[in-house]
């Protein structure tokens, strides 16, 4: 079992593994083999996102992508946004299950819920406590952002 770290949303817990890495866009990477990576989304966007229920892709396994090359949509109860590559690298695969039934994303964010994998370097990637220095620097401006949304 790995200790999580936890950074307070608030009056919310969000839990991180720190068994993996974990990219400045909120999603964590799960090394698979040397140059393999699985990824998903962090507690951070799982909960400013809530309620995932639609997922779309502009990729397929065996595409070459650039970092944060626009590579798909998601829509949640909260927020439609578009999805940016972590990493440069090959897609290895996707989670199917997921293009049917996001729902694995709001609650197992760490293990059913993954994205995809691409096979990359995994430079610029942080450290989970390196991840935790990042929402703390981004914290501050979320807040804004979600109380000027809640105001429209």
């Amino acid at each position: 079992m790995t200790d999580d770290l936890t950074f307070m949303m608030g009056e919310f817990e969000a839990q991180f593994p720190t068994d993996r890495l974990y990219a400045r866009n909120h999603m964590w990477a799960q090394r698979v083999s040397e140059d393999r990576f699985r990824f998903g989304f962090a507690a951070y966007a799982v909960r400013l996102l809530q309620d995932v229920y639609f997922l779309d892709w502009e990729i397929a396994a065996g595409a070459q992508i650039s970092e944060r090359q626009e590579i798909g949509q998601i829509e949640s109860q909260k927020a439609e946004a578009s999805l940016y590559a972590p990493l440069a690298g090959t897609v290895v695969c996707i989670n199917e299950t997921l293009l049917k039934d996001p729902s694995a994303i709001n609650v197992d964010k760490y293990s059913n819920g993954w994205l995809f994998e691409i096979a990359g370097i995994s430079n610029g990637l942080l450290s989970p406590s390196e991840y935790l220095v990042h929402l703390e620097s981004v914290w501050e401006v979320t807040q804004r952002t979600i109380k000027g949304q809640m105001n429209k």
